[in-house]
């Protein structure tokens, strides 16, 4: 039987994970270090966390459940241990695009990350509306990328990235780099700076006198609607003449020029992920 490794499994992602791996497959041995974490593993998913040397010496597949900007420190810490073959799967690119893995040529690295529920696309129950994270209820997208490695160990890994993201609806093949570019460029450095914008807008204003309520209910259905027109999810929708003078006359007072260019050009990039693992 196919072995893993789960490296944090009693931390706030280990325990979904380890929730998702039930039942699976696999055999699965729930790494923890903390005693916080041993004792929520226990309550929550109802399994003890086992040594980390013996787990790790018979992994085939090593799944790293800890914070982004300590995976390449975590992994220099355990990657002498590995036998030859084993599979490595990050949940972020940072670390890797960074160059903060350790070099091993027989070992596989692998990256892995939700997309997370899709904003625009209706969801069949209440509990899946409920899961914005995903990895509960709601169907959601996955990237991947084989970092290094063999062919055939992508789709090991990609089986176990859609076990512990499910329920999954599509897996997209990138490379490193695209990731990287997804988060943090286009999911951190823009969307949610643009989410914390537009709650900054909205809360002006409330401060200006608009009921908060009639607010947050005007912006966010707004949203769907213009989301979905831009993103070309509703065709037969446009903006009218009046938003379209708005946003025109909007652009040069909120962005600078070139601030596509400066935020995704690849140095900024990888000074970026640099940022997430100094912390």
């Amino acid at each position: 039987m196919t072995k893993i490794a789960l490296l944090g499994a009693g931390g706030k992602m280990g325990v979904r994970l380890s929730k998702n791996l039930r039942g699976s497959r696999f055999d699965i041995d729930h790494v923890e270090v903390s005693e916080e974490g041993r004792k929520r593993l226990k309550a929550e998913v109802g399994v003890e966390a086992v040594d980390a040397d013996n787990a790790l010496s018979d992994a085939d597949v090593v799944l790293m459940a800890v914070p982004d900007r300590l995976i390449g420190k975590i992994a220099h810490g355990f990657i002498d241990k590995l036998k030859p073959g084993a599979a490595v799967i990050v949940l972020d690119a940072a670390a890797p695009y960074a160059g903060e893995m350790p070099q091993r040529d027989d070992v596989t690295y692998f990256c892995t990350h939700p997309c997370h529920p899709h904003i625009l696309e209706v969801q069949e129950t209440k509990e899946a509306q409920a899961d914005y994270f995903g990895g509960i209820a709601a169907p959601q997208g996955i990237v991947c990328a084989l970092i290094q490695g063999p062919e055939e160990h992508y789709a090991l890994c990609e089986e176990v990235a859609k076990l512990i993201y499910a329920p999954v609806i599509r897996s997209h093949r990138c490379t490193l780099e695209n990731i990287a570019v997804l988060e943090p460029a286009l999911s951190e450095t823009v969307a949610a700076t643009f989410a914390l914008s537009l709650r900054e807008a909205t809360d002006r204003a409330v401060a200006m006198g608009v009921p908060e309520a009639a607010a947050h209910d005007f912006v966010l259905g707004h949203l769907k609607i213009e989301l979905a027109i831009a993103f070309g999810i509703f065709p037969e929708g446009k903006f009218s003449d009046g938003a379209l003078l708005a946003i025109d006359k909007a652009r040069s007072v909120i962005f600078q020029q070139d601030w596509l260019d400066r935020v995704f050009s690849l140095d900024a990039v990888k000074q970026s992920v640099r940022d997430i693992c100094a912390g």
